[in-house]
């Protein structure tokens, strides 16, 4: 499980946002989003860490690298 903080992920359209970006890079991926917490965990299907953070940074957020719970 690949984890992020995303502080600035506030609302249901910034979830749909990166769930969206996470899943156009690659469709195999499970996401799921606390947003109380700020937390993105992503169970990857065919992308790295780099790639889903990237993807993530694309979608207009800030994600920093968290181990997962």
């Amino acid at each position: 499980m690949i984890a992020f903080e995303v502080q600035d992920m506030s609302c249901g359209h910034c979830v749909a946002s990166i769930t969206k970006a996470v899943q156009a890079l690659d469709a195999q991926a499970q996401v799921q989003i606390d947003l109380p917490r700020h937390l993105v965990q992503v169970q990857a299907g065919r992308s790295d860490a780099a790639q889903i953070e990237a993807a993530i940074r694309d979608a207009g957020f800030t994600p920093v690298p968290v181990q997962a719970a």
